[in-house]
């Protein structure tokens, strides 16, 4: 097959090309792995933005594909969570159009210069003992989207999670007139798509399908937005999200700014909402604080129940590595699990990570103890410190988490979100790069150093009984963490 920029022509003959490319893969099988990863690369291109898939898809590699299951190398945690979440059903929509047989992804972080090494350990142990690294499998109800394996019984709960879990406790009971809509928020890695889903699950269990129940992302609500009004269906999608009792959408925030999805959205909330059918959504943040949203949006969340998950507490952490540990049937001391709580302490995610790969570990090398492989592997598998930033990289991504320009944050404007985005600027360049406040102040507008220290303290204190603002803190910290492991 002759090689052909994507880049280079336009989406029609784009389309077309990717048409052709899986007539000739399915011709020309088998077809190396390399070039069968290139195949389906050009046709998740054509799903999803140019930024995004230069971002995410750059340095991915397919590394291994056999009895059905395909996995997939990424350079860090952060790519590996972000694509897990976001293009699960994107990536594996694309292999299964070019191979049929294609059942399941499994990911692994993998630095590019050890990809045949550890393609090669893995290959090895799965033939020795494939159940030691089996994955749960991949179960999705094709007409509610729910993924079997999220229950209520695994969802762990805490200080940190309590409201919303009792939130769709009742919503179980009573779907359409109790806390509608509940709209959850929390940052990456929380739990916040277990629990949504698990109540979609409950919820169809409980009633044995006479509610009807839907979960969407919210990119997955976009793209059929987009095939309709391309191909002049909009009463497609007007059926197929109005004639349910139960809609759950996933990611809420990425709607915002794209005009024709939000009204649709707005219209279908309204219908659902106007027959008391339930509405469930997820969001990184609240309501208030996604500044593309439309205000009419806004208000329909505001006006049912929010609530937050926050980051688990050390107490929640050592419940869920104990849960996790049963579940895998591995035994685990007190004294490791106190060790792995007090060194992963934002993501949830990030500690089954750390459980999946001792267990890998540990089937490597039956004598080593899990104590003594712990702490390697959380330096693996959890996030690195930032190796350099400055200032100037500070501006810009608390710039780009409020939606503002850096110049904004440099200016007078008094408006609140431009003015807590100021106060969170200084906060951080002081908090992690340890400036004078002088200097702070002359950088951020010329400003007098009593600025920057009142803005330094007013920020601090807050953290202690705001938890809204410990999350956005949390949150940037994490894009500044990449963004200086990156440099």
């Amino acid at each position: 097959m002759a090689e052909k920029s994507i880049a280079s022509i336009d989406r029609d003959e784009s389309v077309k090309y990717i048409e052709r490319a899986i007539k000739t893969f399915k011709k020309n099988k088998p077809m190396d792995l390399e070039k069968f990863w290139q195949s389906a690369l050009a046709e998740i291109e054509l799903q999803i933005s140019r930024p995004n898939f230069v971002t995410w898809f750059r340095n991915s590699r397919l590394i291994e594909k056999q009895d059905g299951n395909a996995l997939i190398a990424l350079p860090n945690n952060f790519s590996k969570e972000w694509i897990e979440n976001r293009y699960y059903k994107t990536i594996l929509k694309a292999l299964r159009n070019l191979d049929e047989s294609t059942k399941k992804i499994d990911f692994i972080v993998v630095p590019q210069n050890q990809t045949n090494s550890i393609k090669n350990d893995i290959i090895k142990k799965r033939q020795e003992d494939t159940s030691q690294l089996s994955f749960s499998e991949f179960k999705v109800d094709p007409e509610t989207n729910l993924n079997q394996r999220y229950d209520l019984n695994s969802f762990i709960v805490g200080k940190s999670n309590e409201l919303a879990f009792a939130a769709t406790q009742s919503i179980i009971q009573e779907v359409g007139t109790k806390y509608n809509p509940l709209f959850i928020y929390g940052g990456v890695g929380l739990g916040k798509t277990h629990l949504i889903q698990a109540t979609g699950n409950a919820i169809k269990n409980l009633y044995r399908g006479k509610v009807r129940v839907k979960y969407v992302s919210s990119e997955k609500f976009t793209n059929d937005v987009i095939w309709a009004i391309r191909n002049k269906r909009m009463e497609t999608i007007k059926e197929k999200y109005r004639l349910i009792d139960v809609l759950m959408i996933d990611d809420i925030q990425f709607i915002g700014g794209k005009t024709a999805t939000e009204e649709e959205f707005f219209h279908t909330f309204n219908a659902l909402y106007e027959h008391n059918k339930q509405i469930i959504i997820s969001s990184d943040r609240a309501p208030k604080f996604i500044p593309t949203l439309e205000e009419r949006l806004r208000s329909r969340f505001e006006g049912g129940m929010i609530a937050d998950i926050g980051y688990p507490d050390y107490e929640l952490r050592c419940a869920i590595i104990k849960s996790k540990t049963q579940e895998k049937q591995i035994d685990i001391d007190d004294e490791t699990i106190n060790t792995i709580a007090s060194k992963v302490q934002k993501n949830i995610r990030e500690l089954e990570g750390v459980i999946n790969k001792i267990i890998f570990y540990q089937s490597r090398n039956n004598e080593e103890s899990i104590s003594s492989i712990v702490n390697k592997v959380i330096e693996e598998t959890t996030q690195k410190p930032i190796k350099s930033i400055n200032i100037n990289q500070i501006i810009k991504i608390v710039a780009e988490y409020y939606e503002i320009s850096p110049i904004d944050i440099l200016n007078r404007s008094r408006k609140k979100e431009i003015a807590e985005s100021r106060q969170i600027t200084m906060y951080l360049l002081r908090d992690l790069l340890k400036l004078s406040y002088p200097y702070i102040g002359r950088k951020l507008g010329k400003r007098d150093h009593t600025t920057a220290i009142y803005a330094y303290e007013k920020i601090a204190k807050e953290l202690q009984k705001n938890p809204n603002l410990n999350q956005k803190i949390m949150a940037i910290k994490e894009l500044i963490e990449k963004d200086g492991g990156d440099s």
